[in-house]
């Protein structure tokens, strides 16, 4: 059913996916692929039933345990035929969260989500009591045995978990931050700067780890009609911390890309020309078909993804296939283009349908 899978015999080539996106080499006769996430219950199941992995529990306070996950979790990227590694991890900004049962089928756990209504910080007080985390106190362990341990040929990407909106919408919660940009956007501002300055000094430990080659962020930031706050608001508390990943990722002589959802156009050239962002992730059809968007912005970044998650959701495996081959017969000759989801292989997605995808692009 799925003959390229799981690949017998890996070469993966970081450096060609990097340089492809990149426009220094010519169009790949069969683009790259890359994503944002799995989920873990289809990592495991796929790694259970396809690659033969038993997993071991993540661990916080047993190293061994949690190499032994992280073995499978390298394993599982260098099987499906990905050039790379992506992994997020980053420090904590504690923030009110709700919490509700999973839905998708088979999946036993709780999801959480940030309250939206109630926020940890509303006033400078609470600004000054707020348990910021400490960058000398992350353990990078996880980066850095992610780094050691990877297969020839195959990268690492790296991402701090949260981006500033998210992060910052999450502190305040998005009700309180709307208010707070009348009421106090000063107290915005220093949340925003304080959460960028801490999140720019983490980069700065990871950035010069062996085998990282590019940081991929995500931030959130749209909705299907707009921005989540006004562009103003984004380009002043915002898109500065960008800009400043950005020049570490570039001082390192690495790319940097983006994931946010949602319709961005209001700011896309701050993001080309200001933040000097090296590629983009996160599309949805409702809002602009991934053909279009790149023939209209392919030449100034890269194209990641763009498999509509309606599609990948809902569609049969033989739909899946293809919109694959479409996206790979349209997009690939024009370069600078990555297949992959539109945003990420969430639990409810159909683990038939990922596999598709990817068996598609590898026998394109």
């Amino acid at each position: 059913m799925y003959p390229n899978l799981p690949v017998r015999h890996p070469k993966p080539d970081a450096k060609r996916f990097i340089d492809a996106l990149m426009g220094r080499i010519p169009p790949l006769a069969c683009a790259p692929m890359v994503e944002y996430l799995v989920d873990e219950v289809l990592r495991q199941s796929i790694g259970c039933e396809m690659l033969g992995q038993t997993w071991s529990p993540w661990l916080a306070n047993n190293r061994e345990e949690t190499a032994r996950y992280f073995d499978n979790f390298i394993d599982f990227w260098y099987r499906m035929g990905y050039d790379f590694v992506r992994f997020e991890h980053g420090l904590a900004f504690p923030a009110a969260k709700l919490s509700a049962a999973d839905t998708a089928k088979g999946v036993t756990r709780q999801r959480s989500w940030a309250d939206q209504h109630h926020g940890m910080i509303r006033t400078w007080e609470d600004f000054e009591r707020y348990p910021w985390p400490k960058v000398e106190e992350y353990d990078f362990f996880l980066f850095e045995y992610i780094s050691r341990h990877l297969p020839d040929g195959l990268g690492f990407i790296v991402c701090h978990s949260g981006g500033i909106f998210e992060h910052l919408s999450s502190m305040l919660s998005l009700e309180g931050l709307c208010f707070l940009l009348y009421d106090d956007p000063a107290l915005v501002k220093a949340v925003a700067n304080r959460t960028g300055e801490l999140m720019a000094a983490f980069y700065e430990q990871l950035a010069g780890m062996d085998n990282i080659i590019a940081i991929f962020q995500g931030d959130d930031m749209g909705h299907k009609t707009g921005t989540m706050i006004s562009p103003d608001d984004l380009r002043t508390y915002c898109l500065p911390s960008h800009k400043r990943f950005a020049e570490i990722a570039h001082a390192h002589g690495m790319p940097y890309f983006l994931h946010s959802c949602g319709n961005m156009f209001a700011v896309i050239e701050d993001l080309i020309e200001d933040v000097k962002l090296d590629g983009k992730h996160s599309y949805e059809d409702v809002i602009i078909p991934i053909e279009d968007f790149q023939r209209d912005y392919g030449n100034r970044l890269a194209v990641l993804g763009g498999m509509d998650i309606d599609i990948l959701a809902r569609a049969t495996p033989e739909g899946v296939r293809q919109r694959a081959h479409q996206l790979m017969e349209t997009c690939g000759p024009r370069g600078r283009f990555a297949i992959g989801s539109g945003s990420s292989i969430a639990s409810y997605i159909p683990i038939p349908n990922y596999l598709a995808m990817l068996d598609e692009a590898l026998g394109f």
